[in-house]
């Protein structure tokens, strides 16, 4: 096989507000694997700046080398490929995991963008939340309108960043109109709540019949996430505290110490698809709630999510409707309607932003 990368910044179409500060655009990488057909699989590396733990001045080069041993070797199944980034990247670059996993599958698919095989391709939805970001009271209320008028029936807030008054009266707006039974509201705090003020904001919180809250306090805080997660008057989903979190030990022991009611899986962070998995088996046989949500992926790295997302027959509403923030996103079948994020084949992909000839 031969395999090489380029790279590409993807710009939001506006300031994204976060806990960590403001977005204005955001890199990512591409892994293509050619094989003897001349098929080309494409994969998404993608980074997020001050969160995932690869982001680190030598990615390049590491993705470079990987990029030179894999196609040295003659790697013909997917198990084998495991082995070979367990060797070759051991645990520390989740996101270049995930490229290759998803190049090489969609390579061994044909080359066609399939990366999975499932119904998502042949069209079932999968229902997913309406992210309201950051901002001003009006932008945020603007985007829960647009939310609502589209169609959503779960919206998540972010929150944590502004003032919480106001992102009450936002969520309060919406409450306000609209039954718990009629649309579900979640919240997703980045860890932006400290353990002296978090009680009585959830306490608040708990009035607008909120269904969950993302990682209410900073990760790392094992013995006071579990109380958290006891005494919450609303569940409470871990999501950054997974980060780092690689082996089957510590996901393991991570789960059994904090209880959460949910865990919230984003792929490019969490080491790829076959480590997702893991935390998909230990959930279940703990009885905890999931569901996968994307990481301001473009289309590329969205596409795959949702492909494998669609694999475990979902009922409950994931975060996969990120395709829309970027002025630049690659051109594809991903569309949302209705809430449901679809793959419409009748409609094509064009990568020739990419430049990389032989790529349609």
């Amino acid at each position: 096989m031969r395999v090489h990368f380029t790279k590409y910044n993807l710009r939001f179409k506006f300031d994204a507000g976060t806990s960590r500060g403001i977005l204005k655009e955001k890199t990512s990488y591409y892994v293509f694997v050619e094989g003897d057909s001349g098929t080309i699989g494409v994969g998404e590396c993608s980074l997020l700046p001050g969160l995932s733990i690869d982001d680190r001045p030598d990615y390049e080069k590491q993705l470079r080398q990987l990029c030179n041993d894999f196609q040295d070797l003659n790697i013909d199944d997917y198990d084998s490929l495991i082995r070979f980034l367990d060797d070759q990247l051991g645990q520390d670059w989740p996101s270049i995991r995930m490229g290759l996993e998803t190049a090489f599958l969609d390579n061994k698919n044909g080359g066609v963008r399939r990366v999975f095989i499932n119904n998502f391709f042949n069209g079932k939805g999968i229902p997913i939340n309406g992210l309201v970001w950051m901002g001003n009271k009006q932008f945020m209320l603007d985007q829960v309108r647009e939310k609502i008028e589209s169609g959503f029936n779960c919206i998540k807030v972010k929150i944590g960043a502004i003032d919480f008054e106001t992102e009450l009266e936002v969520l309060g707006y919406v409450r306000n109109q609209f039954s718990e039974r009629d649309i579900t509201l979640r919240v997703d705090a980045n860890g932006a709540f400290s353990k002296q003020n978090v009680m009585g904001k959830l306490s608040r919180l708990e009035k607008l019949k909120i269904h969950s809250i993302e990682q209410p306090i900073m990760p790392g805080q094992w013995e006071s996430m579990h109380h958290l997660c006891k005494q919450s008057p609303i569940p409470v989903g871990l999501d950054e505290e997974l980060i780092g979190a690689f082996s089957y030990h510590q996901k393991k022991e991570l789960i059994e110490q904090i209880k959460p009611q949910y865990l919230i899986l984003k792929p490019s962070l969490l080491g790829g698809f076959s480590s997702s998995g893991e935390w998909i088996e230990l959930a279940r046989s703990n009885n905890i709630g999931w569901w996968i949500t994307s990481a301001l992926e473009s289309n590329i790295g969205l596409n795959a999510i949702c492909q494998y997302t669609s694999g475990f027959d979902v009922k409950m509403y994931q975060g996969l409707g990120t395709g829309a923030l970027f002025h630049n996103n690659i051109k594809s079948p991903l569309m949302v309607e209705e809430g449901n994020i679809l793959y419409k084949k009748e409609l094509s992909w064009d990568l020739s932003s990419l430049q990389i000839k032989g790529i349609e």
